[in-house]
């Protein structure tokens, strides 16, 4: 699932994109590792309080910042994918350090007792999805770079392997509701208990990141970037360490996985709504030169 956007990633204009927009990217960071963690949390523990298991889905879920679908919202939505990229990038490290320690605090430390976890599965979990992954799409692009071409590489290779990511998301998806359609059929009301504080989480943040982005007085493109990849979560982990950890048919990684049919309807929702806002927060004139650029 991983593998894919990690091979698309233009890692060698990391740098220079950096220099540029380092208030947006440190905004966004701000929102991905200080601020949506503890929102997920409070929101989990404070609406899911009678069932732990989901609260330790959606933890799984908080705590891991989007590093993939996010760049299909910023381009529906006219966003800097130069910015988003770059802030994709600089995730997906992040993640292989931060993650296991993220987990232990909100897992372990902040709900004392009450969640058995394994740290040391969590950590060969991200490094198995997250750090192979990362190496593996950093070497394939630079030996194509090398042997093809930049642009073949992106013309020839990436629309080969990039279907790859979705396959891999949908079959995991299909056979977690395979396994748990029985309760799903029969718990409905659980499924839109885990719903409700995964539909605020996404459309809070966003109008947050949103409103705080053009209040700093960055521009529509660059604010758009930073509301989608605050408010967006990389699932595929997510899912990846709850099925490592405590098992494909378990609770837990149930909650992960209604967290994409809750996200991609909300996300799209939020599409529309940032191309129906754009012109009233900014002058025609700004959102002209932004579409000339």
């Amino acid at each position: 699932m991983i593998f894919p956007i990690m091979a698309t990633i233009d890692y060698g204009r990391i740098p220079a994109v950096t220099r540029t927009t380092r208030k947006e990217i440190g905004l966004t960071l701000a929102f991905n590792w200080l601020i949506a963690p503890f929102v997920m949390y409070w929101l989990a523990t404070t609406l899911l309080a009678g069932y732990p298991d989901y609260v330790t889905g959606l933890i799984i879920v908080g705590i891991a910042p989007c590093i993939a679908m996010v760049l299909v919202w910023n381009e529906l939505a006219d966003g800097n994918q130069e910015l988003c990229a770059v802030c994709v990038g600089v995730n997906s490290l992040l993640q292989i350090l931060l993650f296991v320690p993220y987990a232990f605090v909100f897992l372990t430390v902040f709900r004392g007792q009450t969640v058995d976890v394994e740290m040391g599965l969590i950590a060969q979990t991200v490094f198995v999805f997250l750090g192979v992954p990362l190496l593996l799409g950093y070497l394939v692009q630079k030996i194509s770079f090398a042997t093809v071409g930049e642009a073949a590489y992106y013309e020839r290779v990436v629309p080969k392997i990039d279907p790859l990511g979705l396959l891999g998301l949908l079959f995991t998806v299909v056979v977690m509701f395979a396994l748990k359609g029985e309760f799903i059929a029969e718990n409905p009301e659980q499924i839109a208990l885990i719903a409700v504080p995964l539909l605020v989480f996404f459309a809070g943040l966003w109008a947050l990141a949103y409103g705080a982005s053009a209040a700093l007085g960055f521009d529509y493109t660059e604010s758009i970037s930073v509301a989608f990849t605050a408010s967006s979560n990389n699932f595929e982990l997510a899912i990846a360490v709850a099925v490592a950890v405590f098992g494909i048919g378990s609770n837990v990684a149930l909650a992960t996985v209604v967290g994409p049919l809750i996200e991609v309807p909300v996300m799209l929702a939020l599409v529309r709504v940032a191309l129906a806002t754009k012109g009233y927060i900014w002058t025609d004139e700004e959102v002209g030169a932004i579409a000339a650029d």
